[in-house]
């Protein structure tokens, strides 16, 4: 006979938990794989560190790699890795809930819950249309960029069929989710100035870093608008209609894309070993994809280690933005960086109240970006330093790659290769933990949520 008051508490993992540890058990499963024998062409099986480091870049969706994608893997280690693209862009938690959605054709609260903390979704009651929704954008846009792809090496570069579908559709899965990762060495050096290849990658790319909450939005808005052809032409995309998120990823991905473009493009222009030896279309289309690439994706269509510092520089600003929540994109996002640019612009202009778009933000909204910032550039200080401890290369290249691999970029001076193992760990653990962020890594870790029962008198120090 039970005791009163004697009761048994189960232990349930915070949703935040779960995400984290969906992600590690998804990396390890992969490591496993590529460490077979058949993964590997020749003799023996990867060692551990490239398979952790290979898998790791997969699942976060980065591109950094420390062997060679296009000669180092057999075909069966290649579609282990497209897998784990796959699965790391879709999201752990999202592809169960999917998983269980088919099978029960419902989703228990719970399921809802951390569905919710894996896609940013707002409300619970969306968490089911949302994650329905993201598996037929993401198949839809990957097979038609994919299509395209395939019939571009086939025809204009004569590949074989079975060749030319394997490329399209390795590269269409790898753009959309972000990933970077490429089946030529040189990553898509050879195809700089092809804008039948570049532009499809670089339009899944951008459409994969809008985030999945706004792809469902203006999707939902297209067909609505779709059905009354009379009103279309008068509210077709009109902003009023958009959520205060879409509204800023929206606009923040057409400034970013256009003032990195011309950022690149002319402080490369006249550099002989990347842009300088094109024509000026050849240098616009190049411009406007490393722009692309660099918020969000891994692509490379010039030797990034050739890039002037400068450019560099500018580069490490667009990686830390990175692109829209709850996407593939990784960096503190779009949203995170116009909170605090209205924060600092509110703080300006004398005023109290910090408005985006006719609303008001919370202070909560405002606590969010601050730590999520500071939280990022701390990391990103601390890996830099330790890679400087381990290594004797420069600091604007350690920067970079530290950057990209927190943003999840996967964009590299050429570098990662040559690391010790330590610095490939720590690139590791960037990569881990700027796929999950900051703030669901320490939520994550945390016991439980602490609240107070009383405020403290207020006081203000002297800022400034």
């Amino acid at each position: 006979m039970r005791e009163r008051g004697n009761t048994t508490k189960r232990h349930r993992l915070h949703p935040a938990q779960v995400v984290v540890s969906g992600f590690a058990l998804t990396i390890f499963g992969g490591t496993a794989l590529l460490m077979l024998p058949n993964a590997r062409v020749g003799p023996g099986g990867a060692s551990f560190l490239e398979a952790l480091f290979t898998a790791t870049s997969a699942v976060c969706v980065t591109g950094l790699t420390v062997v060679d994608t296009a000669v180092y893997w057999t075909p069966f280690g290649q579609v282990v890795i497209l897998m784990l693209i796959q699965i790391g862009g879709f999201g752990i938690m999202s592809f169960a809930s999917v998983v269980g959605l088919a099978i029960a054709r419902k989703l228990s609260l719970r399921s809802r819950i951390t569905a919710a903390a894996e896609t940013k979704s707002v409300g619970l009651a969306d968490v089911k249309g949302l994650v329905v929704g993201v598996v037929r954008i993401s198949l839809a846009i990957e097979v038609t960029v994919a299509m395209m792809l395939a019939l571009r090496f086939m025809l204009g570069y004569g590949e074989p069929v079975g060749r030319a579908i394997w490329l399209g559709v390795f590269h269409s899965v790898s753009s959309f989710n972000n990933a970077g990762f490429a089946l030529f060495s040189d990553n898509l050096m050879g195809y700089a100035t092809d804008a039948w290849i570049c532009l499809p990658i670089a339009a899944a790319v951008i459409l994969g870093g809008l985030g999945f909450p706004v792809i469902v939005q203006l999707r939902r808005q297209l067909r609505r608008q779709g059905r009354d052809p009379r009103h279309w032409l008068q509210q077709a995309w009109s902003i009023r209609t958009w959520t205060m998120n879409t509204r800023i990823v929206v606009s923040g991905t057409l400034a970013l894309l256009i003032l990195g473009t011309a950022y690149i493009t002319a402080v490369e222009w006249s550099n002989p070993n990347t842009l300088g030896p094109l024509d000026w279309s050849g240098k616009l289309l190049v411009g406007f994809f490393q722009s692309v690439q660099t918020r969000t994706a891994g692509f490379n269509s010039i030797d990034i280690g050739q890039l002037d510092s400068a450019t560099l520089l500018g580069m490490d600003v667009l990686m830390l933005i990175g692109g829209g929540p709850a996407g593939t994109a990784g960096g503190i996002k779009i949203t995170t960086f116009a909170v605090l640019f209205f924060i600092i612009w509110t703080e300006v202009r004398g005023q109290v109240a910090v408005n985006v778009f006719g609303k008001r933000l919370s202070r909560a909204v405002h606590r969010e970006a601050i730590t999520i910032s500071l939280l990022a550039v701390g990391v990103i200080i601390a890996a830099t330093a330790a890679l400087m401890l381990l290594t004797d290369i420069s600091l604007d290249a350690l920067l970079f790659e530290a950057i990209s691999a927190f943003a999840t970029v996967g964009l590299s001076t050429g570098i990662t290769a040559g690391l010790p193992w330590g610095g490939q760990v720590i690139l590791i653990l960037l990569m881990f933990i700027g796929r999950l962020g900051p703030i669901t890594f320490a939520s994550a870790i945390a016991l439980r949520e602490r609240r107070t029962t009383y405020e403290l008198p207020k006081e203000r120090p002297i800022i400034g």
